[in-house]
């Protein structure tokens, strides 16, 4: 297993040096806007790097949406984010489940749509990640996430879960990452992040593991139970080292 941190983006791997980060994950284009991703100054560095890199998308991605102001230009900015990602040789692409304001059959649909009118499979492993709140979410609730799957089944899709965004959601978390595991047969990456808020709240802020109302040891515990080869903190800089240091201690 190893253990990495989402860092900031200018100068990714001495970021990832200065937490004891083993990988890094960034974005390459601003998480909330729909401009494509610029050329990286550093692809060549991150291609020669030991260092495994995963890129996020951006967040406003909602490729289960029916509108097509945000479903368009989430597949757009979604390809575009891809390309990027394969432009610096990254390990994967992690997105959001999102959402379907008329429903989440609705949304399995238009994410099947994805992958069938890829031309070619993804350059990139594409993780789909757990969601913390939201009306009709994809991913917010295991249940959901099943569906998503048994649609997606004719695809190599990875998972990503995320503690912060189970804990917000309201899963049951003594047995949320089997329940998980069961529907998806895999965990690919693992968001390890307190949370903020109570459980159930929906809201999707993260916290370093000292001062979030998520418990540190049921942090370790679903990482554990989770069988993923590989972790990442997104809680806010510079506690995001102590947060490495926690899980290396426990693990």
């Amino acid at each position: 297993m190893i253990i990495g941190a989402h860092v900031p983006d200018a100068d990714p791997l001495t970021e990832a040096k200065s937490v004891w980060a083993d990988c890094v994950q960034l974005f390459v284009g601003p998480p909330q806007s729909w401009k494509k991703p610029p050329p990286r100054d550093d692809a060549e560095v991150l291609k020669a790097s030991p260092v495994p890199v995963y890129v996020h998308a951006p967040y406003l991605i909602n490729v289960a949406s029916p509108n097509n102001r945000v479903r368009i230009p989430s597949r757009k900015i979604l390809a575009q984010t891809i390309e990027a990602a394969a432009a610096i040789d990254a390990t994967a692409l992690i997105v959001h489940g999102g959402h379907a304001e008329d429903g989440v059959e609705h949304g399995f649909r238009r994410w099947w749509k994805v992958f069938d009118e890829m031309e070619e499979p993804s350059p990139v492993p594409i993780f789909i990640e757990n969601t913390a709140g939201g009306t009709n979410a994809m991913t917010r609730h295991v249940d959901a996430i099943a569906q998503l799957w048994e649609m997606l089944a004719d695809f190599e899709v990875g998972f990503c879960f995320d503690t912060c965004h189970a804990h917000a959601a309201g899963e049951d978390l003594n047995d949320v990452v089997k329940r998980v595991l069961d529907a998806t047969g895999r965990i690919d990456l693992v968001h390890a992040n307190g949370s903020r808020d109570k459980p159930g709240s929906g809201a999707d802020r993260h916290e370093n593991f000292s001062s979030g109302q998520l418990d540190p040891d049921a942090i370790v515990e679903m990482v554990k139970a989770s069988g993923t080869p590989v972790v990442i903190c997104e809680t806010p800089w510079p506690g995001i080292a102590d947060d490495i240091a926690y899980l290396r201690d426990n693990l």
